[in-house]
């Protein structure tokens, strides 16, 4: 092997490493639980919103509860 193909063998597996560990730090210090638990953070909490939305779900589709499950309402999931 010549010195270009070691340099090329070295950047692939620098180019690696680095790709590999790009996901090592995602996610949610202990710390910043607290702030994400804050009422201020929660994506219903005003209930005139959320109220709006069920009425809006239950018109177009024809179904109501369920509010922590993803899909519509024509049983297709």
């Amino acid at each position: 092997m010549n010195r270009s193909s070691h340099l090329l063998v070295l950047g692939i597996a620098l180019a690696l490493g680095v790709m590999l560990s790009g996901c090592t730090t995602v996610g949610v210090k202990v710390w910043e639980r607290d702030i994400l638990a804050t009422p201020y953070m929660q994506p219903d909490r005003h209930s005139i919103e959320r109220e709006l939305d069920d009425h809006i779900y239950f018109s177009k589709e024809g179904s109501s509860g369920g509010r922590g499950f993803g899909g519509g309402g024509c049983g297709c999931n």
